[in-house]
């Protein structure tokens, strides 16, 4: 069995391989020097923990030990030979697979202006010490982009001290991500930190001290970070002639076309049974390591489908924001105001049926609702949205 890609699907599969009964061996080809590592933290407790950041590691090396793990480090996987069932390294070495899962995640998007090169970009655990150490306190720092991982940072580098500035080209912040409640929300919070959001702007280039808006307006910026998102990483899986479809294209089972290659994470779409049968692409770090065990029990022969119910997070400062199912879906919604200020939306379909639920609290304030609504959204639920609205009805309840 071998493995392409060593975040957090690639770092799943060998587990739920030996959790399944494969006594054989496993190859795991990761890109970068170190053993895989956990990739939240870096937007987040790797910028403002008071030490010095450490990795967060998946597997170490006694767990890599403990699995029988070959961990091929620092290597580029550069084509696939289907035919000969075997992984070309970029130094010529080919490794011979059974079953093959393509992990290979996606790559943080480019900003395409004069000056780009001067923008930072938090693509790994070296790129977050750098970013750290940039972000010291009293710089002025402006980050393009105001979806989560702009959002995560300037939270970040408002809590070491920056002068902050976010610059958005949508209407608002977050505009993809989450309603325009919770995004307003997340903006006072922002805001009451002193952080500066411009949005409905775009830039037209990036000097040697500012950031030049489309509207001539220059920000003052001794550091530029670009948050401009991410695409799947399908480079291999195009060239070795796999189907493609908003990611490498896989079936229920978490199969590619090739019946011996398997793909999991942000690198790839399926159909999603909850959802009609729709194909997604998932970029969360539960999907992804959700999606790694389907595949691995399906390499060894199963036949389970993926049916989890999508689900995010993000914290930034002391708010915790979650996203249970696709709110998108929703053509009704109603609000449950909770304690402190915290709130969850709950957005329902045309035939009454629960489609997602979005929360933002403070800590741990809607942990345990959100739970509660993923499990309605995977039962199909129809709840009764004056019941979802009232804060003394128990959404236990309401999942019998």
């Amino acid at each position: 069995m071998v493995i392409i890609g060593a975040g957090k699907a690639g770092a799943r599969a060998p587990i739920s391989l030996r959790e399944h009964g494969w006594k054989g061996r496993i190859t795991l080809i990761g890109e970068e020097p170190l053993a895989p590592y956990d990739r939240p933290p870096l937007s987040k407790a790797a910028m403002t923990a008071a030490e010095e950041p450490a990795p967060v590691f998946l597997l170490d090396d006694e767990l890599l030990q403990a699995l029988d793990v070959t961990f091929i480090a620092n290597a580029t996987a550069t084509d696939i030979d289907r035919a000969e069932k075997e992984v070309v390294l970029a130094d010529g070495r080919r490794i011979p697979y059974q079953k093959l899962l393509i992990a290979t995640g996606a790559r943080a998007r480019r900003l395409a202006l004069p000056g780009a090169e001067r923008a930072l970009m938090l693509r790994d655990f070296h790129e977050s010490v750098a970013l750290r150490a940039a972000c010291a306190p009293g710089r002025s720092v402006a980050i393009i982009g105001g979806g989560f991982i702009g959002l995560e940072l300037a939270a970040s580098a408002s809590q070491r001290g920056c002068k902050v500035t976010v610059i958005e080209a949508q209407p608002r912040i977050l505009m993809r991500g989450v309603t325009e409640a919770v995004a307003r929300r997340i903006a006072a919070r922002h805001e009451a930190a002193g952080v500066v959001l411009l949005t409905g702007i775009g830039v037209e280039r990036i000097e040697a001290d500012a950031v030049v808006l489309s509207d001539g307006r220059r920000i003052p910026a001794e550091i530029v970070i670009a948050g401009i998102g991410a695409a799947p990483a399908v480079a291999l899986a195009e060239a070795s002639g796999l189907a493609l479809d908003n990611g490498i294209a896989c079936d229920v089972e978490m199969r590619t076309s090739d019946p011996d290659i398997y793909a999991a994470g942000d690198c790839c779409s399926f159909p999603h049974g909850l959802y009609g049968g729709r194909r997604l692409r998932l970029e969360a770090w539960r999907s992804a390591q959700d999606q790694a065990a389907v595949a691995a029990e399906n390499m060894l022969g199963g036949h389970r489908q993926f049916t989890a119910v999508p689900w995010f997070w993000s914290d930034q400062y002391e708010l915790n924001l979650q996203i249970a199912g696709l709110p998108s879906d929703g053509v009704s919604s109603c609000t449950r105001p909770m304690k402190d200020d915290a709130f969850i939306e709950f957005h329902l379909d045309g035939e009454g049926r629960l489609v997602g639920a979005s929360g933002i609290g403070r800590g741990n304030a809607i942990a345990r609702d959100i739970k509660l609504a993923e499990m309605l959204i995977a039962k199909g639920a129809r709840p009764d949205q004056a019941a979802l609205a009232h804060p003394d009805v128990a959404l236990r309840g309401l999942l019998k």
